[in-house]
């Protein structure tokens, strides 16, 4: 019974763990939007500053061009999370899965030893009680 305890608790560390990092890379995916925003409001505005909105333009801004650059960059970088949100949702799906069989044969083995132990009360009550009758006979 002991090592059904600590497998217990090793899954139920592994699914907190994979749980953390699931919220780890969501805040990750939306660290990156929010910069991405925060970019497209700065390039707006400089183009807006400069008149100029054709990234080809040979006066476009420089610092627009730079943060154009970078927005796709966290952009490109968001999605990569975000499959990697998807790979570590799935591994959560399935460490939560193995936690709930373990817990799932746990609670059936202790519904045996309650039954058992059930038993083995009833037969000992049943001895008492087929004493008891004789005793008072005498």
């Amino acid at each position: 019974m002991k090592s059904r305890e600590t497998l217990i608790r090793l899954r139920k560390f592994q699914v907190d763990e994979k749980r953390r990092r699931v919220a780890q890379i969501e805040g990750m995916v939306a660290d990156f939007d929010r910069m991405a925003a925060e970019l497209d409001r700065e390039i707006a505005a400089e183009q807006d500053r400069a008149g100029i909105h054709d990234p080809t333009h040979f006066a476009y801004p420089t610092y627009a061009k730079a943060a154009l650059v970078r927005r796709d960059n966290l952009k490109r970088s968001a999605d990569e999370l975000k499959v990697q949100l998807e790979d570590a949702r799935m591994a959560l799906a399935e460490a939560f899965e193995e936690l709930k069989k373990v817990e799932l044969l746990d609670e059936r083995d202790q519904q045996r030893e309650r039954v058992a132990d059930n038993a083995r009360e009833q037969a000992e009550l049943d001895r008492i009680g087929a004493l008891r009758p004789a005793a008072m006979r005498v």
